[in-house]
C-alpha cells in the first residue's frame, strides 16, 4: 500500500468507466458586512469565482488526479453551461468525456455564495430537472456505456439522483460489467438497494444507509447488523457506510467488518468530499489493494479534501503526504532515544484515533527482504513504530562480531525509509518491554515465524491487538551476506 512508486506505476495502468450525474459548480466568495436596506438579507460583496466540474464529474476528476485514466459518461442539455463542461473536461488529458445531449432538459448548475471571512455557506441556487430520463435517452446512455465497457478495468456509478441512472439504466450497466468479469462500485441515492443488485460494493453515508435498512444506525455493530439484510437485498460483495468525522465502516459478505476513524484536520469545505472517497476506492481496488488498505487511502484522501476550499481534487501525491506525513522529516526526527519522546508520539497518535504498528529486528544490514516487511507492516497500519536491537543485544544475539553497523548507523537507515514512522532502541535480548509499553494495535513479523513464536504476541492480544505475519522474500538474510563479504576480503 505504501510503496507509492510502485502504487503510482499500477495505477497509471487503470482505466476506470464512470457514469453518473455531471453538473456544473460555481462557488461565489466574498465579504459579508452589512444587511441589504432592500430586504433582510446580507450583502456578499463577491471578490472572486470559481467553476468546476461537479457531481459525477468531480469523481471523473479525481480519477485522473490520481493518475489513472477515466472514461466519463454523462448527461447535458443544449445549453451553456453544457458546453463549458464539455470544454473543461476535455481539457483533462486523462479523462475521456462522452457526453449525452437532451434537449427537453437544462444541464444541472448549482452555484454557491461563501463568505470568506467564515467560511461558511451563505446561500445555494440550483438550476436542474431533477427527473429520470427518457427512454430514448436511456438507451443512449447503455449504449454508450456498454461500448466503453471492454476499455475498462472497474465500473463506477455516481448516483445523485439527477436522472441518469434510472433504473434500466443501472440493470444494464451491471449485468454487462458482470459478463465481462468488471466490479462495479456505486455511490447509491436511492433507498431500494435491490436497484443496485449485483454491484460488489455499495458506498452509502449513514443517513442513506439508515434510510435503506429502516434503522437506526449509531455503531459499528449497528451497521454489520443492518449490513446483512442489506447485502443479501443487493447481492452485493460489500458495504461501506461513510460517517463523516466517525470515519467509514465497511460490512463484507462473509463477516469482516473494517472501521477506518477519519484523520483530524481542519474542515474548510466538504462539498465533493464523497466523490474524492468513491474515486479513490475505484483507483485502489482496480489497483488490486487490499480492502483495509483502500479504506486507509479513501479516509486520508477525504482528510485533504475537506481541508480545500470548493469542490477539490486529490492528486497521489498529497495522498502520500497525508499517509506518510513522516516521510518528509529527517532521520533525525524519526529517531525516539527517550521514553518520553515516544510517549508523547503515542498520545498524539492515540488522539488522533489512529492505529499504531509494531515489529523489530537488529537490521544490521539492511536488504530487499527488510524493506519488504516493513513495507507490508506500514500497510497494516497508519503508523509503524521499528524496534532496533542495541549494539550490545545484537552481540549477544548474533555473537562478537556483530554487529556490523553501529546501533545509530543502523538507526538512520531505518528512519531514512517512508515505510518507518519512528525507531526505537532497545537494549533487552527481545522486545518484550518495549511491546508491553507501547500496547501496539499491530504485531508484525516475517511469515517465517508462527504467531505463538512472535514474542510479545500474548500482551497484544490480550489488548485488543493482532498479530499480523506478512510475506518474506526468499534468498536475503543479513548473516549470509556477512558471511559471503567476508570470504570475499579473505
Amino acid at each position: 500500500m505504501f510503496d507509492f512508486e510502485s502504487l503510482s506505476e499500477k495505477i497509471v495502468r487503470q482505466t476506470v468507466l464512470c457514469v453518473g450525474d455531471l453538473m456544473l459548480d460555481e462557488f461565489v466568495y466574498g465579504d459579508v458586512s452589512r444587511i441589504s436596506p432592500e430586504a433582510p438579507a446580507p450583502v456578499i460583496a463577491v471578490q472572486r469565482s470559481d467553476i468546476n466540474v461537479g457531481g459525477a464529474g468531480n469523481v471523473a476528476r479525481n480519477v485522473a488526479a490520481l493518475g489513472a485514466k477515466c472514461i466519463f459518461v454523462g448527461l447535458v442539455g443544449d445549453d451553456v453551461a453544457a458546453k463549458t463542461l464539455a470544454t473543461q473536461l476535455s481539457a483533462e488529458k486523462l479523462i475521456d468525456p462522452i457526453l449525452i445531449v437532451d434537449k427537453a432538459r437544462p444541464t444541472t448548475r448549482k452555484v454557491r455564495f461563501v463568505s470568506e471571512h467564515f467560511s461558511t455557506h451563505m446561500l445555494r441556487a440550483d438550476w436542474e430537472l431533477a427527473v429520470p430520463a427518457s427512454e430514448a435517452i436511456e438507451r443512449k446512455l447503455i449504449d454508450a456505456v456498454i461500448a466503453a465497457l471492454p476499455r475498462a478495468d472497474i465500473v463506477l456509478l455516481s448516483d445523485y439522483a439527477k436522472g441518469v441512472l434510472t433504473a434500466r439504466v443501472i440493470r444494464n450497466i451491471i449485468d454487462a460489467a458482470k459478463k465481462l468479469g468488471k466490479r462495479v462500485i456505486v455511490d447509491p441515492k436511492s433507498a431500494n438497494l435491490a436497484i443496485y443488485r449485483g454491484a460488489t460494493l455499495l458506498t452509502p453515508n449513514r443517513k442513506e444507509f439508515a434510510e435503506a435498512t429502516r434503522r437506526r444506525i449509531q455503531s459499528d455493530e449497528d451497521i454489520a447488523d443492518a449490513s446483512i439484510e442489506a447485502l443479501r437485498t443487493a447481492d452485493a460483495d460489500a458495504v461501506l457506510v461513510t460517517q463523516s468525522e466517525n470515519g467509514m465502516t465497511l460490512a463484507h459478505r462473509d463477516g469482516t467488518l473494517i472501521h477506518v476513524p477519519a484523520q483530524p484536520v481542519k474542515v474548510r469545505d466538504v462539498s465533493g468530499a464523497g466523490d474524492t472517497v468513491v474515486a479513490v476506492l475505484a483507483v485502489m481496488l482496480a489497483a488490486r489493494m487490499d480492502w483495509e488498505a483502500v479504506l486507509r487511502c479513501a479516509a486520508a484522501a477525504a482528510a485533504v479534501a475537506v481541508s480545500k476550499s470548493g469542490t477539490a481534487t486529490v492528486s497521489l501525491m498529497e495522498l502520500r503526504r497525508k499517509i506518510l506525513p513522516h516521510a518528509s522529516l529527517t532521520a533525525e526526527e524519526k529517531i525516539s532515544s527517550r521514553t518520553a519522546d515516544l510517549d508523547t508520539h503515542l498520545t498524539e497518535w492515540r488522539n488522533q484515533g489512529l492505529r499504531i504498528g509494531f515489529t523489530n529486528g537488529c537490521f544490521d544490514i539492511l536488504h530487499p527482504g527488510h524493506v519488504r516487511v516493513l513495507t507490508q507492516a506500514r500497510a497494516a497500519c497508519d503508523r509503524l513504530i521499528v524496534g532496533l536491537n542495541s549494539d550490545s543485544s545484537v552481540r549477544r544475539l548474533k555473537g562478537a562480531d556483530r554487529p556490523v553497523q553501529d546501533e545509530r548507523a543502523r538507526a538512520e537507515v531505518l528512519a531514512a525509509l517512508e515505510a518507518v514512522d519512528l525507531v526505537t532502541i532497545f537494549e533487552e535480548d527481545t522486545p518484550l518491554k518495549l511491546i508491553t509499553h507501547i500496547k501496539p494495535s499491530v504485531l508484525v513479523k516475517g511469515g517465517d515465524y508462527t504467531r505463538e513464536q512472535v514474542v510479545g504476541h500474548e500482551v497484544v492480544t490480550a489488548n485488543g491487538g493482532e498479530v499480523v505475519l506478512v510475506d518474506i522474500l526468499p534468498g536475503h538474510s543479513t548473516t549470509s551476506l556477512v558471511k559471503r563479504a567476508r570470504e570475499n576480503k579473505a
